[in-house]
């Protein structure tokens, strides 16, 4: 049976935002699907995400797809990261990633705090772009903390990934109104 994992993102959980759903909708279609909670969500730091996505993955599976949302996808690109160089995965589905975010997305001071080790890590995307087969970037015309224009091209260029801009999807969470996502039914095939 075909695996996919579902990374939430900062101060996700798997019973919020889209994930109870693409759960339940991906195992009706026939894939064993995981949706690990990942360590202190609210205030994330890498080695523990990666650590969590390890001992969830095991031994990661040619066919395994990964779906990330907004820090979920910064998860599993350092995740990835430190896999041997001959992994491969057969798609990454990254949902609202990013690698700047819009000021508005730190409400308070200590979010930037939070933040920062993320965006200071080092990223081999060279290494990171062979282990999959495929690359699918989505994002929303009216995200309030990732801008389009500021990180597709992040994605494009150095994954190879394809483009999807969906439109007035916010940041794809329940604070969006978004609780299901159709066309992530459509990027797994």
């Amino acid at each position: 049976m075909q695996r996919i994992f579902l990374i939430h993102g900062w101060t996700g959980r798997p019973t919020n935002d889209f994930f109870p759903w693409a759960k339940e909708a991906l195992q009706k279609q026939g894939y064993e699907v995981f949706v690990p909670e990942l360590p202190n969500p609210d205030y994330p730091k890498i080695k523990p995400w990666i650590e969590k996505i390890k001992e969830v993955v095991g031994k990661p599976q040619p066919d395994d797809i990964f779906i990330g949302h907004s820090l979920g996808c910064m998860g599993i690109l350092q995740y990835l990261q430190t896999l041997p160089d001959d992994t491969k995965v057969s798609k990454v589905i990254l949902i609202a990633g990013f690698e700047k975010l819009k000021d508005a997305a730190f409400e308070v001071p200590e979010d930037r705090v939070i933040f920062k080790p993320w965006k200071e890590a080092p990223m081999d995307y060279e290494k990171v772009k062979k282990m999959a087969g495929s690359w699918i970037a989505l994002f929303s015309d009216n995200d309030p903390s990732v801008s389009y224009e500021d990180n597709y091209k992040v994605f494009k260029d150095k994954l190879g990934a394809k483009i999807i801009l969906q439109h007035n999807m916010g940041h794809f969470n329940q604070g969006s109104g978004v609780r299901k996502l159709p066309i992530l039914l459509e990027l797994v095939k």
